[in-house]
């Protein structure tokens, strides 16, 4: 699919040009930054590329909800959100019901508080990269669920691998983001389907997986 080999981008949507200008050259600092000052624009690029982290104004658009509708857009697409708003957590949860986003960043903000947050979703997909690039645990390592062709192994940082055998599923909740990476085969989450190499996240909340040819995948949840 277009975009997931590119680099560790942040997706930056903001209809104020100067505050979206200025956001994103701080943020050029750290990691490359794609910019959208429209939902419509920022539906398009959310066609066309794979980011590390969508920030997105809460109110954009002249509806005052374009955040909610950018959040799904992304979700769809199996990318991480973090939503702007100066508005309170109920207004916030109110608006984006019944999905929640990844982070939030109240404004004002300081410079600080953006910038760790992006660093955070740029050093977690940087971080299951390389487990993914590492050794596969060993056979007394994995553990079987009782879904037929689940097999697990933890790891004591919180990362997960998982493989799945051809024409398994699993349904399962997600009680916490985590990024996600298939190494071998590929994975099918809600509909949206990545092959081997290819980066995701998972929001928390039920997640169908499913796979036809198999799959082995590794996972960290935010904050590991």
């Amino acid at each position: 699919m277009p975009g997931e080999k590119s680099p560790m981008k942040v997706l930056l949507v903001e209809d104020d040009a100067g505050l979206r200008e200025g956001m994103a050259e701080l943020i050029a600092e750290q990691t490359p930054v794609r910019e959208a000052g429209s939902v419509a624009e920022a539906l398009r690029v959310l066609q066309e590329e794979s980011f590390a982290l969508v920030l997105t104004d809460l109110r954009i658009g002249d509806s005052g909800g374009g955040g909610r509708i950018i959040l799904e857009a992304a979700r769809k697409r199996l990318q991480p959100v973090a939503i702007v708003s100066a508005s309170s957590a109920e207004e916030v949860g109110r608006v984006l019901r019944p999905h929640e986003p990844d982070a939030v960043l109240n404004k004002p903000f300081q410079i600080e508080d953006m910038m760790l947050l992006v660093e955070r979703f740029v050093r977690l997909r940087r971080e299951v990269e390389r487990l993914a690039a590492g050794a596969v645990p060993p056979e007394d390592a994995w553990t079987t669920e009782p879904t037929t062709g689940l097999r697990l192994s933890q790891r004591p940082d919180g990362g997960l691998w998982m493989r799945l055998a051809p024409g398994a599923s699993h349904r399962s909740p997600v009680s916490r983001g985590h990024a996600a990476l298939v190494v071998e085969g590929s994975l099918e989450v809600d509909g949206e389907t990545r092959g081997r190499d290819h980066y995701f996240f998972l929001a928390a909340g039920p997640r169908e997986l499913r796979t036809q040819e198999g799959c082995l995948a590794v996972s960290l949840p935010v904050d590991a």
